[in-house]
């Protein structure tokens, strides 16, 4: 009777294990270094008592079931109970990630059943379009440098002219290690000058939501004689025009400056010599520079 009775209890310990579920929430993670990363796990069908978290199989934070979580001497793991679940479920937290902590992420109900996931952290660099805004002639090829430096993983590089994607065989990509597993990409992209446009380059990474932008624009010459806009012309003739007329109105108004002020020194410098002239007591004649009174009579009478 007794190894009757002890059967039926292993019996109904293997039947309550099998019946236990452990759950463990996203099965893999990619964040940013420096970004917040948690993970769920979930308890149903089964009475425990510790759930240890570890992280590549160091156990950084313990959590009773009649407790909660205690002490840890890991300052940036946390956990916190989920809503509604009665103790069963927790949100394990690490608060800032760091590129150590990446790989596997292990939730152990001990005693019981142990479920694990991975963590991927990776690294945001920065991207510079080198060089300043670019003037070119309409048609005239244009090269444009841009470089992604400091990423983990490497980082997918793409270009973009007047908002529009430019397709990939129209630019070239190189990539060097650069530091404790960084990338440093740089990528040439050669365009036509047709159209004054910003040209953007976009590095990005899976965890990056919205990809890195450097911009600069290229401003193109004489585009305003484009086939098929109807009033550029005339606008281009008339102010054409507008400027020849302007140069020439100058160009009347500096000629008669320059004779009305040729004329006034003429007539200063005849004033003066004829001042000199009569101050020296010359002759009337010379005075009068030759002009005599023919009608003029003199009054002297012969002596007696």
């Amino acid at each position: 009777m007794g190894i009757y009775y002890l059967c039926l209890f292993l019996l109904s310990c293997r039947v309550g294990a099998v019946g236990a579920q452990l759950t463990l929430s996203p099965q893999t993670l990619t964040v940013l270094h420096g970004e917040e990363a948690s993970f769920t796990c979930s308890a149903f069908n089964t009475q425990w008592t510790v759930m240890v978290w570890l992280l590549d199989s160091k156990a950084v934070l313990t959590i009773s079931k009649e407790n909660g979580v205690l002490p840890s001497i890991y300052p940036n793991v946390t956990a916190e109970e989920s809503p509604a679940s009665r103790g069963d479920s927790w949100v394990f937290v690490l608060k800032k990630t760091e590129r150590r902590n990446q790989g596997r992420v292990t939730c152990d109900l001990q005693g019981i059943d142990r479920k694990t996931a991975v963590l991927f952290i990776q690294e945001k660099g920065n991207v510079k379009v080198f060089g300043e805004d670019k003037l070119a002639f309409k048609g005239q090829p244009v090269l444009f440098e841009c470089q992604a430096a400091g990423w983990f993983p490497q980082p997918t590089l793409e270009w973009q002219v007047n908002g529009k994607k430019v397709r990939q065989d129209e630019y070239n990509i190189s990539s060097e290690q650069s530091g404790p597993n960084l990338f440093n990409v740089i990528s040439i992209l050669r365009v036509k000058a047709e159209k004054s446009s910003p040209v953007d380059c976009l590095a990005s990474v899976p965890a990056l939501a919205t990809p890195l932008e450097s911009s600069v624009r290229l401003t193109v010459v004489a585009e305003v004689l484009e086939e098929g806009d109807d009033c550029t012309l005339p606008l281009v003739v008339t102010a054409s025009l507008s400027v020849l007329l302007l140069l020439l109105l100058l160009s009347i108004s500096a000629v008669f400056w320059y004779r009305q002020r040729r004329q006034a020194k003429l007539k200063a410098q005849e004033v003066m010599r004829f001042d000199q002239s009569g101050v020296g007591g010359g002759s009337v004649a010379e005075a009068t520079r030759g002009r005599v009174n023919l009608a003029y009579i003199s009054d002297v009478r012969a002596g007696p």
